[in-house]
């Protein structure tokens, strides 16, 4: 029969996993997982994250909205409001003539879709 593991009951699962020694948690009210590297920051946002944990090793399952920004950037973003490629930024601020607060500000009110952030502001 072909198909791996179609029709496996989600409670035998879990008890076959905690047999193992596995165990999967998931981790509540995640705003954005930041992963730094030598030439890039990577950034998900409207993350859910997974904690598996395989006999005292952790290892930890992230999905979410993926945006790549030049290394060092995402440290510079605040906590609470969203983070916004910078491409994004530069293309709103090109296309508008706008400063780079108002491309922000226009990208938060539209749920971070450029091509609305334009028309937004070539309409006011």
């Amino acid at each position: 029969m072909a198909g791996g593991m179609r029709g496996v009951n989600p409670r035998q699962m879990q008890r076959t996993m905690r047999s193992m020694g596995i165990s999967q948690t998931e981790i509540k009210d995640v705003i954005e997982v930041i992963i730094k590297t030598k030439d890039k920051d990577i950034v998900i946002s409207n993350a859910e994250v997974a904690c598996i944990d395989m006999k005292g090793v952790r290892n930890y399952q992230v999905v979410g909205t993926e945006t790549i920004l030049p290394a060092g950037s995402a440290g510079s973003a605040t906590a609470t409001g969203p983070v916004f490629a910078a491409e994004d930024i530069e293309l709103v601020m090109s296309q508008t003539n706008c400063d780079r607060e108002n491309a922000i500000k226009a990208l938060e009110e539209c749920d971070g879709q450029p091509a609305e952030a334009i028309l937004k502001l070539m309409t006011q």
